[in-house]
């Protein structure tokens, strides 16, 4: 029986879920990037963390960054170099917000999302 999947934390929704070209065919079949490919690229690229910085805000090991983004950036390649549209929907994620990284009590989660010891 396979290990179930780790939800990948991400920081929230993208303002738009479809991006394409601006006279694309109807009929063509678009690339489905999911949000949690799409946060790995606006970590990565956008923000410009590491692939490191991106696991720990993510929670995820960084092999399965390293594994998403490559993903990701093939269809972006994809739907850059073919034409098609772009749709970014689905994965395993779940929504976070500064909020969620308060600190409470002894023990500050906003320290240790960022991987440094509560002194």
């Amino acid at each position: 029986m396979p290990r179930p999947r780790k939800w990948r934390r991400v920081r929230g929704l993208p303002k738009r879920g479809h991006f394409g070209p601006l006279n694309c065919p109807h009929d063509l079949e678009p690339v489905i990037m999911t949000v949690d490919e799409y946060e790995t690229i606006r970590l990565i690229d956008y923000e410009g963390m590491t692939q490191e910085e991106c696991a720990v805000s993510m929670e995820v090991a960084r092999s399965t960054v390293q594994g998403i983004y490559a993903t990701a950036r093939r269809k972006l390649a994809d739907a850059l170099v073919d034409g098609r549209p772009l749709r970014i929907e689905g994965g395993d994620y779940k929504i976070y917000d500064e909020d969620d990284l308060q600190c409470e009590g002894e023990r500050c989660h906003r320290r240790r999302y960022r991987g440094r010891r509560h002194e």
